[in-house]
């Protein structure tokens, strides 16, 4: 009953941008924090950004500082992850998560389906 939708990943070329939707089905989103995570393969689940439920405060993880935004549209029931000059140290699966803004992915209650980003030529 508690489902989130990711849309948006995609082949994308180095120093390009994309835009991750994590759309909520069957609750409601304003009042959870929502978390991005990536997994490259061979790699642990890296947390990326997080924007609170209470006050909408949000949080990056340092490499991504100034290029990624996360952001909430409370009337879609979805938040974005604005992600500009991508690089292709960054082509991983990204998951959108519920919960509480942690940065460990376990603390999360509830995962979207993960969306493919690819940074290459």
């Amino acid at each position: 009953q508690l489902l989130l939708v990711e849309s948006g990943g995609g082949l994308v070329q180095p120093g390009g941008s994309l835009r991750l939707s994590c759309a909520a089905s069957g609750f409601t989103l304003v009042y959870y924090a929502v978390g991005w995570f990536r997994q490259a393969p061979g790699k642990e689940r890296e947390g990326v950004s997080c924007i609170s439920s209470s006050v909408g405060s949000t949080n990056y993880t340092d490499s991504v500082k100034g290029r990624f935004t996360i952001s909430r549209d409370n009337a879609k029931n979805t938040v974005y992850l604005q992600m500009n000059s991508l690089k292709p140290e960054e082509t991983a699966v990204y998951y959108c998560a519920a919960g509480e803004c942690t940065w460990r992915p376990e603390e999360y209650g509830s995962w979207g389906q993960g969306n493919q980003v690819t940074v290459s030529w």
